[in-house]
């Protein structure tokens, strides 16, 4: 009875893979004999079938049983089915690149089928021809990715924002699990939200207060940007498309303001792009990825730089509206050809392939001190009673000697818990401390604040927040030894603002943990 019990023990409540047929008789029986286990077959991933019997949902290990009956799978010729759902812009432009690149790791042939405009397939083939699997990709929008993975007709979702709390508690009333839970969502790579103007338009740079005023409807005219006395156009992405509302979120949202009403929207980048480059006196928020023949405003404001959406300043988040790219697991076991596919994702080749896409990686680098100048400049333009001179030595002798890492530690807002992309960042800085990249050397986990309060209070908070992001590497690096690496903590609290704290956007950019290392 060993393999019964066992069956029973490793009952998971998963969800039925798309493609299986459903209420097939099956009964798997022990190689000896001696148990036997009936029922409906729900799924088989290649090694482990999903069975609903008396004893409830069992997922019981393909190796210890044969199976009988009409509903037994090929287990000869297995072939692995993914359903992909969501954004055309992961899945038509970056998926593709990455699945190219997997084939050729994994030796497979890979060829491409557009059955569709809204409908890939890459078949997967060894080299002797036999078909090993199939990667399905239906290219709707971020909201139709939810959909389908919330309805079973998809293995993963691709979504340029996160799982809002509705879909999160869908997922939850369905026995589902919890979309945000780890494991089950990662980001892929990198992306930014920029405006955008038509070249001729004279404009060159715009404060997010501004932005949000225009988008918003509270400025009409150019004039007040600095630009001709003409009417404001403004475009967007359609609402029902992720940047669509990560444009809201992101920009209108913080500060409770709401899209104008005339806003035109826009099915894709590409007619976002086409319809603003021909308007003079049009002005929107697209992709950095999908800027087209547009003209980028970098940012700007009283309390920071001017930035634009450089790779450099999208991979530190010093860019204000990074735009993660998601990729959302269901919860339950892929094949093995899909968890080889989202292991290599996390491999380094992978990130320069991301690179290479025009996205942006999130492979750590490391920044020399003199190559942050501004950052320095700025802190020091800012300076004020609270924060003085003696205070700035400081943080230039302690950071002098080291470099920082463009991995960079957000909270989301009102909360101590880590963001979408830095509970990414603090993975993939795990990752690389199990690999051994950073024995006998220096990690100095560095909290800063905004400027609302006492300036002594601010620090305490920002080196709590920099304690909370160490303990969160710390536990995500299970095999690291780290005896080998020098962890410590410090805080500058407010001494150095990357935006005005006169909106709830400017000082969630300013509450941030950067590592640095020596």
């Amino acid at each position: 009875m060993t393999i019964l019990r066992a069956a029973i023990i490793a009952a998971l409540w998963f969800l039925a893979q798309p493609g299986v047929a459903l209420a097939q008789d099956v009964t798997l029986r022990s190689h000896d004999g001696a148990v036997e286990i009936s029922g409906n077959l729900l799924g088989f991933d290649g090694e482990f079938y999903r069975v609903d019997t008396i004893y409830g949902e069992l997922t019981v290990d393909g190796s210890g049983v044969a199976c009988e009956g009409p509903g037994c799978p090929d287990l000869e010729h297995y072939v692995a089915r993914l359903v992909f759902s969501g954004a055309p812009t992961i899945g038509r432009v970056l998926m593709p690149a990455l699945i190219e690149a997997f084939g050729i790791r994994g030796g497979y042939d890979v060829t491409r089928n557009e059955i569709s405009p809204q409908e890939l397939v890459f078949t997967l083939h060894q080299g002797d021809g036999t078909l090993v699997g199939e990667f399905v990709f239906r290219l709707t929008n971020t909201d139709e990715g939810f959909a389908d993975l919330l309805a079973n007709e998809a293995d993963i979702a691709l979504t340029l924002r996160e799982a809002r709390q509705d879909e999160i508690t869908r997922a939850r009333e369905a026995g589902l699990g919890n979309l945000m839970a780890p494991g089950q969502v990662r980001v892929l790579a990198l992306d930014a939200l920029i405006p955008v103007v038509a070249p001729s338009n004279p404009v060159q740079d715009i404060s997010l207060r501004e932005l949000a005023q225009v988008l918003s409807g509270e400025i009409t005219n150019w004039v007040a940007l600095g630009g001709p006395d003409a009417p404001i156009d403004v475009h967007l992405w359609d609402a029902a498309t992720g940047i669509g509302q990560a444009s809201v979120d992101q920009v209108l949202r913080p500060d409770g303001r709401d899209v104008v009403a005339n806003a035109v929207r826009h099915p894709d980048g590409s007619a976002f792009a086409e319809a603003v480059a021909r308007d003079p006196f049009a002005i929107g928020l697209t992709t950095r990825s999908e800027q087209g023949d547009t003209w980028e405003l970098a940012l700007t404001g009283d309390c920071g730089f001017a930035l634009s959406a450089t790779r450099r300043a999208v991979k530190t988040e010093d860019y204000p509206l990074t735009a993660p790219l998601f990729i959302y697991l269901p919860a339950r076991r892929l094949p093995k050809l899909g968890r080889e596919f989202m292991t290599y994702l996390r491999d380094p080749s992978a990130q320069l392939v991301i690179r290479r896409a025009g996205f942006v990686d999130q492979t750590p680098e490391e920044i020399e001190i003199n190559a942050q100048g501004d950052r320095f400049a700025n802190a020091i333009a800012q300076a004020g009673v609270e924060v003085g001179l003696e205070e700035l030595q400081r943080m230039v002798r302690v950071l002098g000697p080291l470099k920082r890492l463009t991995t960079t530690f957000r909270f989301e807002a009102g909360s101590i818990r880590l963001d979408a992309q830095s509970r990414s960042n603090a993975e993939q800085l795990a990752r690389a401390m199990e690999l051994g990249h950073y024995d006998a050397r220096r990690l100095v986990f560095v909290g800063f604040s905004d400027g609302d309060g006492p300036a002594g209070t601010n620090r305490d908070i920002a080196l709590r927040r920099a304690e909370t992001v160490q303990r969160a590497v710390t536990r995500a690096a299970e095999t690291a030894n780290l005896e080998r690496i020098g962890l410590e903590l410090d805080a500058f609290g407010e001494a150095m603002p990357m935006a005005c704290d006169d909106t709830a956007w400017g000082r969630q950019v300013n509450r941030r943990v950067e590592v640095w290392v020596r």
